[in-house]
């Protein structure tokens, strides 16, 4: 079933996504070489409960932590474990925030120093690709409207794979609800969009081939290739004439350029697009 939300209700999940937007701003506060994961997780969750919230994240469908945090090669669905983050490595981090009976859901790629351009480059093109997306999503488009935004322009410009096992999703009540958004589509294809609907909008692009598998431990994601792998996400309410975030990576990305530890360096004409 997909849901038109009121006003109030998209405040609510405001609310809930910007809280998803701080936890992340004290994940860009933290990272740096020789930081663990789990460590990370821990201080995610700390924050979130003493902001009054529930991770989203923690016991659905089994998952054991706060956080997703993917390094590398591995798509989404990391376990924060003890593995200690090195220069170089970038890291996509996923986070959801449950009050007031909504949820709000966003993910955000860091680049922890000295990041080779071309992965630079992918974080670049994929946090772009997610705001055309979210200009597609507006009353009257499809679905398939905003699949083929984020497609055509990490596919079929930059050359990236699109990751097909895994979508995004309507938001809410509910982690995941309807309608599914996948990151490849035809225009004028799938459901219709309306103004109120909340939907989880996440790009997961990979520098090169599509195809993935999943670990052993039934969650974890990776590149068949090995190559990384970058993910941005935002909750968006359907607008009149386009989508509105309602998570924000601003206050991240203050965090990101102060943290002398992290590379945002590619960020400042992915934003630029953003506001055009």
């Amino acid at each position: 079933m997909i849901h038109i939300r009121s006003k109030e209700e998209i405040e609510i999940i405001r609310k809930s996504a910007l809280m998803v937007s701080a936890t992340l701003t004290e994940v860009a506060k933290m990272l740096r070489p020789g930081i663990t994961t789990k460590s990370l997780d821990v201080m995610a969750e700390t924050f979130i409960r003493d902001n009054g919230g529930v991770p989203s994240f923690k016991g659905y469908g089994g998952f054991p932590a706060s956080l997703c945090i993917s390094v590398n090669d591995v798509v989404v669905h990391g376990f924060p474990s003890d593995h200690v983050l090195k220069d170089g490595d970038i890291i996509s981090v996923d986070c959801g925030f449950y009050k007031n009976g909504y949820h709000g859901d966003s993910a955000y790629t860091f680049a922890i120093g000295d990041v080779k351009p071309e992965v630079l480059q992918l974080l670049k093109v994929t946090k772009e690709s997610l705001y055309k997306g979210i200009e597609q999503a507006c009353d009257n488009n499809r679905i398939g409207d905003i699949s083929f935004a984020v497609e055509n322009y990490t596919s079929r410009v930059h050359n990236y794979g699109v990751v097909r096992e895994l979508v995004g999703h309507g938001v809410g009540k509910q982690l995941h609800e309807d309608p599914q958004v996948p990151n490849y589509g035809r225009r004028g294809e799938g459901k219709r969009l309306r103004e109120g609907m909340v939907l989880a909008i996440e790009p997961m692009i990979n520098m090169g081939k599509k195809e993935v598998f999943t670990w052993d431990d039934g969650w974890t994601v990776a590149t068949k290739d090995g190559l990384p792998s970058a993910h941005f996400e935002h909750t968006t309410a359907v607008g009149r004439k386009r989508g509105e975030p309602l998570s924000s990576f601003a206050p991240i990305e203050q965090a990101e350029t102060a943290n002398p530890e992290l590379n945002s360096s590619y960020y400042t004409l992915a934003t630029e697009a953003a506001s055009v």
